[in-house]
């Protein structure tokens, strides 16, 4: 009367079957060992951790102890199953219950070993099949005579009276014992196909948290983009520091919602996965116990659901990261910002350019420039520093980066408040190194373009200079390289942010950041 609530009670919220080697969470709550190891793995490298029945989080994946108690109950539970599905009773031991070995169909009794001797000394040629819960299914429901052939025609398992003079006249039929055979053969090409099946899933299983692990890690990768960016943008927009934090929060936030969503999706594929391998499994171990069975009707009668095999690639429909909502997103809030900006413009090229990655060439620098362990800082020295000769290597007191750039946009920053004087800028690969006088200084060829601050600022181009109006001292310039559009920009960075000078020209080989070094002058690139 109770074993039909138990068995609720004993089955695994992710798999929906009977528990598989239980074991249990620290708030309580059970799952069968692989099913609970498969959802804390798609969990993995989200920062928290949490039960898939009540939600509690964990900081750390937690600890799973093996439950032995409920381990017991369920393989009591299922024996005691198996054997109320499984136990015939003689029909002849009245007073005690004794288990049956073989069944008559025609006298619809069932034998213990006693009254089977009885039995066979009585009616030798009855026709006698192990135990089944019920005779009706090995008779005919129109004629009720044994059912001996299987109808090719019609699939079915049919009597004599059928075959002679009933709805099968005609059509091709075998033995039991024959078609049995043939169909032994057909479930153990079946078998092999569900073999590969689970392995099909076993591999989708697998893929599906590489997936989850490849699309946390596009989350945590944009979600620090986005931090540096708005960083980068409170630097530049102090005055509005507040809406900054509150914009990127609740950019943040919609990332964490997305994945959140994401993981609960993908968590439902690998739990429904783990339902359909288990299926599997089962319908499996069916096919290995009805072809072991010696009685042609059992195999015969039992069918299997060909839906089994699954169509289609389940992971294919699995969601990944929206970037190009966060991206609009960010897009709204940065336009919701505009109103408090005095140059919209300005902002919103200021905060595309992310910077690019800039080192010093220490076999170009000349010999009374220091070059910083971390190529990024450029220092005049008085004692010359005793480099080899090179082709490489500014005659003048120039360096240039390792980096060259030939296609796309590129932003980086220099110091200069080391600097009462100082020119940087861009040059070609190309510009003369050993000229003398100012024929190799960056901005006094058509090799390379400048910014110049010595009593004014000057743009310097081909030996010609325009002078930059209004300016004041700042502490750092931002260069902006956009090589397709042929445009090289100077910014100044401090409040209030300003463009300073922008070149346009028509690009023709790599460029290289570019840095003269004045007497007691220090560049850093930051």
């Amino acid at each position: 009367m109770e074993s039909t609530p138990l068995g609720e009670e004993l089955k695994c919220a992710i798999c929906l079957s009977l528990y598989t080697e239980p074991v249990v969470l620290a708030c309580g709550h059970n799952f069968c060992l692989n099913c609970i190891k498969t959802a804390l793995a798609m969990q993995k490298g989200g920062g928290v951790y949490t039960c898939p029945e009540c939600r509690a989080t964990y900081r750390e994946s937690p600890v799973m102890t093996k439950n032995r108690k409920l381990c017991n109950i369920v393989e009591h539970f299922r024996d005691a199953q198996a054997v109320e599905e499984a136990t015939v009773l003689c029909t002849y031991c009245s007073d005690t219950l004794v288990t049956a070995i073989k069944i008559c169909l025609q006298c619809e009794s069932a034998f213990c070993a006693m009254h089977l001797q009885q039995h066979l000394l009585q009616s030798a040629d009855h026709h006698l099949v192990d135990p089944i819960p019920s005779f009706a299914m090995r008779k005919c429901p129109i004629h009720k005579e044994v059912l001996k052939y299987y109808c090719c025609v019609e699939g079915v398992c049919i009597c004599m009276s059928c075959w002679v003079a009933g709805g099968h006249v005609g059509h091709k039929t075998e033995l039991l014992s024959d078609a049995a055979k043939k169909k032994r053969r057909e479930l153990g090409s079946y078998s092999e196909t569900l073999d590969f099946e689970v392995l099909a899933i076993k591999r989708k299983v697998h893929q599906l948290h590489n997936r989850n692990m490849e699309e946390r890690g596009k989350a945590a990768a944009l979600s620090e983009k986005i931090s540096n960016m708005f960083q980068e943008s409170r630097r530049f927009l102090g005055l509005i520091g507040n809406l900054m934090d509150e914009a990127e929060s609740s950019i943040r936030g919609e990332i964490s919602r997305q994945e959140e969503g994401m993981s609960q999706s993908m968590w439902c594929f690998s739990r429904d996965l783990e339902a359909r391998k288990n299926e599997l499994l089962r319908a499996k171990t069916e096919i290995k116990e009805l072809c072991a069975s010696t009685d042609p009707l059992t195999i015969l009668l039992k069918k299997f659901d060909s839906d089994l095999l699954e169509n289609g690639d389940t992971l294919a429909h699995v969601p990944g990261l929206d970037e190009g909502a966060v991206t609009q997103m960010v897009k709204r809030k940065l336009l919701d910002l505009s109103n408090i900006v005095m140059d919209l413009n300005t902002k919103l090229h200021f905060l595309q350019m992310m910077k690019t990655e800039v080192l010093l060439d220490t076999s170009t620098a000349h010999h009374h420039i220091i070059i910083s362990p971390d190529l990024r800082t450029a220092t005049y020295t008085d004692v010359k520093q005793e480099r080899p000769e090179s082709l490489e290597r500014f005659k003048t007191c120039q360096v240039i980066s390792v980096q060259s750039f030939s296609s796309g946009k590129h932003f980086w920053e220099v110091d200069v408040s080391g600097a009462k004087e100082w020119q940087i800028g861009v040059a070609a690969h190309s510009i003369p190194r050993k000229a003398q006088g100012r024929d190799s200084f960056i901005g006094y060829n058509d090799k390379s373009w400048a910014l110049a601050a010595k009593d004014v600022l000057q743009a310097w181009h081909n030996n010609r200079w325009t002078e930059i109006r209004g300016q004041a001292p700042f502490p750092s310039v931002g260069i902006h390289l956009d090589y397709e559009a042929g445009q090289l920009s100077f910014h100044q960075l401090s409040n209030p942010p300003r463009v300073l000078h922008t070149f346009n020209a028509k690009f023709t080989e790599p460029l290289h950041a570019a840095f003269y070094v004045f007497k007691k002058t220090c560049l850093q690139i930051i």
